[in-house]
């Protein structure tokens, strides 16, 4: 089986690309061929992943048709610069435009077992693109008072994408990241995203920490950086594989979990 899901938030700040980051690196670690896309202009996640700032192509000169996709995968990934932008405006005035992506992608499918696309922090051109694209959507919310309006703005564009380009598109599910559970702030926010959505809502919160910001400058993987906070995350994936259907990588995933048992009985 392979997979492509599209993460996605309504804005910036809601850990979006810290998600595709770690996720990333634990399907990995799980033996998976995970592909990870950075459909972002600012590039974070390519620099999360340490790509060489000047390296080409990129998923802009993809979607420009300067380059073939085979091309721009690097070391794993697809990186972004600030060329993706150019490459946005030029596609807006393109017939099928939103299918780009789907198209560039196409032949990349069948040699990864996981496909993840870092949007943009916004749901314009590029976002739609990743929707088309894919086969599910996992969306990030920031534990703040307007988590709600977030997830209904991108509920809205997902169901767009559905009902006129890519009907097999599912919502796998939405995380609640930078989470403080000690405050009623996210206490009420999780609370009011479980009564409107069930159990699309993840049980497991990522919790609030400086150390992603301090694990991404050094280029170091949460998992090695800070052991308890990657068991959030540890987590999330096995919940995902879980809803994915694909079991034997979630044993394996569960055995990092292991690893890090007493930092999470800590947590």
């Amino acid at each position: 089986m392979s997979a492509t899901i599209a993460v996605l938030s309504q804005k910036g700040g809601t850990g979006k690309t810290t998600a595709v980051r770690t996720l990333t690196d634990i399907f990995r670690r799980s033996d998976l061929n995970v592909l990870a896309v950075d459909l972002d202009p600012q590039g974070n996640l390519s620099d999360y992943l340490d790509v060489d700032p000047e390296v080409t192509p990129t998923v802009g000169d993809v979607l420009a048709g300067r380059a073939e996709p085979v091309e721009a995968v690097h070391e794993g990934i697809i990186p972004a610069n600030l060329t993706l932008a150019e490459a946005e405006l030029m596609l807006g005035g393109k017939m099928g435009r939103e299918l780009m992506l789907r198209k560039a992608l196409q032949d990349l499918k069948g040699g990864y077992d996981l496909i993840l696309i870092d949007c943009p922090p916004s749901l314009g051109l590029l976002t739609v693109n990743a929707l088309v694209a894919s086969d599910y959507a996992l969306l990030s919310a920031e534990a703040q008072y307007f988590a709600l309006q977030g997830v209904q703005q991108a509920l809205e564009v997902i169901e767009l994408a559905r009902e006129n380009l890519n009907p097999g598109l599912e919502w796998l599910a939405v995380v609640l990241n930078i989470a403080d559970m000690r405050t009623r702030h996210s206490r009420e926010a999780f609370a009011s995203l479980r009564e409107h959505y069930g159990e699309k809502l993840l049980d497991r919160t990522i919790r609030a920490s400086i150390a992603y910001a301090e694990s991404a400058e050094r280029a170091v993987s949460i998992l090695d950086y800070r052991p308890d906070l990657a068991a959030d995350y540890i987590d999330v994936a096995e919940e995902l594989l879980r809803r994915l259907g694909l079991d034997e990588p979630r044993r394996r995933v569960a055995s990092l979990a292991a690893d890090s048992s007493p930092a999470r009985a800590g947590a």
